[in-house]
């Protein structure tokens, strides 16, 4: 028999650990960008629209930048829109990296609603803005990207990113269709459960090659006054 002095034996619970060979996605979405107005479009880059981002949104960029600083980055990666570029450059300026370009982290392509309109029609709450809310899909809009299309191309591109970065961090800053569609796959969700993250946000992925998890969504702490006025500058 062991004597009453002997420590009894404990159970913690146990806390995540990052699987071996994982990679960990820290999936931001672009700050805020310029509105849209009437009679004036976006531009278009490969048929999409690619508006600057809004003073707002070049603020939540430097906010979102400080805070992710602080983590342990190998590589950031941006879409062909500028407002993912934008968003990304304080971040890159302060770790010292160049971010890559992946074409397929582009926002859904929104057919003859690009350039702006989308925002108008669902402002106005268009029919067809009404039937893609209820029926949780991008392509009831007139020449839009294809629901199942899209969901691939969200998947295989994510899938790509971590089988190049093993067992590192990467941010990835996207677009809040793409965030949805992934955290979508991830947890096997509606396809519009997770549509809405926040601008200059952070979602938290891992991703093995048996399955992605889910770890964090909507991160906007960074966004507060109280962040940045306690958050130590860059070094």
């Amino acid at each position: 028999m062991g004597s009453e002095s002997e420590k009894p034996v404990e159970y913690r619970q146990g806390r995540f650990r990052t699987p071996p060979g994982a990679t960990e996605l820290l999936l931001v979405r672009h700050g805020e960008s310029e509105p849209a107005r009437p009679g004036h479009p976006f531009p278009l880059v490969d048929g999409q629209g690619d508006p600057r981002l809004a003073p707002e949104g070049l603020e939540q960029a430097e906010r979102v930048g400080l805070r992710l600083a602080a983590e342990s980055i190998d590589a950031v990666y941006v879409s062909t829109l500028r407002r993912t570029s934008q968003t990304a450059a304080p971040l890159a300026a302060r770790l010292g990296l160049t971010p890559m370009v992946e074409p397929d982290l582009r926002e859904v392509h929104l057919g003859e609603w690009e350039g702006g309109l989308f925002r108008q029609r669902v402002a106005e709450g268009h029919p067809i803005a009404q039937r893609m809310s209820a029926e949780e899909r991008w392509d009831v809009i007139p020449g839009a990207e294809p629901a199942a299309a899209f969901s691939e191309r969200v998947r295989k591109v994510l899938a790509r990113l971590a089988a190049a970065h093993p067992d590192q961090r990467i941010a990835v800053v996207t677009h809040g269709g793409v965030i949805a569609e992934a955290l979508a796959i991830a947890t096997g969700s509606r396809p519009f459960a997770f549509l809405g993250a926040d601008n200059a946000s952070v979602s938290h992925l891992v991703l093995t090659e048996a399955r992605w998890i889910l770890r964090r969504y909507n991160d906007t702490a960074h966004l507060t006054a109280a962040f940045t006025t306690t958050a130590a500058p860059p070094t």
